[in-house]
């Protein structure tokens, strides 16, 4: 009876002792996942930092050619109109010279809000997509249109910000590339989802040629993907292109907010 009992306890030690062993090791890979989706998580946000940074660099150095290109092409004619029209100065073209001098006032006016580096970083999706059209319509680059769709919810700023950026990669390649007249950009609010669209009417061109363009549309997708946002692009020749993103305002598992 005791050879019994004795039995019972070691068998009953080493089970105890085995599922001590179990859960010890079970901690341990528990606590290694746990430290790598840590290290993972980590190097996202870092990932996310530098490209937010590059982004916001891109930005400025675009924006500082249009300004450029504003400064040569439009206002230094308003400026040139408005010296000739000082020269022939009468009392009948008074008139055309006090609106040719406040042309060139609202457009400099413009381009100081432009240049300022805080309105840069803290312009909403909505105004900076504006101002890209209203740039194009006054310089007559294309014809373009903003549409907003639904009821508008906020975005967050540094989304925007990529968001922004990869709408404006876009927007070069149909301005140097596309030959169209008309570009339009939709934006499509619901509960869960912002839906964006930007589309021209311009020669198009075979998907396969997408590298050879210079589209970047790899670099599109990487950005997309860091602020929980997916891409499509489509494209045939002669019917234009048509940019979609679909940016998720609620998701648990995206680790940059």
């Amino acid at each position: 009876m005791q050879q019994q009992g004795g039995e019972v306890l070691i068998i009953s030690t080493i089970i105890i002792g085995l599922i001590v062993v179990f859960l010890v090791l079970l901690f341990t890979v528990f606590q290694r996942r746990k430290n790598q989706l840590l290290r993972e998580k980590s190097e996202e946000k870092k990932r996310y930092e530098r490209e937010l940074a590059e982004t916001q660099i891109e930005i400025r150095e675009e924006t500082l050619r249009n300004i450029s290109w504003e400064l040569h092409d439009n206002i230094g004619q308003l400026l040139t109109l408005a010296k000739i029209q000082l020269q022939q100065a009468s009392p009948e073209n008074l008139d055309d010279i006090s609106e040719t001098i406040t042309k060139s006032l609202t457009e400099i006016r413009t381009l100081s809000k432009l240049i300022n580096p805080e309105f840069i970083k803290n312009v909403t999706l909505k105004e900076a997509l504006q101002l890209e059209v209203e740039r194009f319509n006054r310089l007559q680059f294309i014809e373009a249109s903003l549409a907003i769709q639904g009821e508008e919810k906020e975005i967050n700023q540094k989304h925007g910000t990529i968001l922004f950026r990869i709408l404006q990669e876009f927007f070069s390649n149909t301005i140097k590339h596309a030959k169209g007249s008309k570009l339009e950009v939709i934006l499509n609010f619901t509960d869960e989802i912002l839906t964006i669209t930007a589309k021209d009417n311009g020669i198009g061109f075979t998907m396969s040629e997408v590298a050879k363009k210079g589209i970047g549309l790899h670099n599109m997708k990487t950005r997309a993907q860091l602020i929980n946002a997916t891409i499509n692009l489509e494209s045939k020749p002669s019917y234009g292109t048509e940019l979609n993103i679909y940016y998720y305002f609620y998701d648990v598992y995206s680790p940059i907010q």
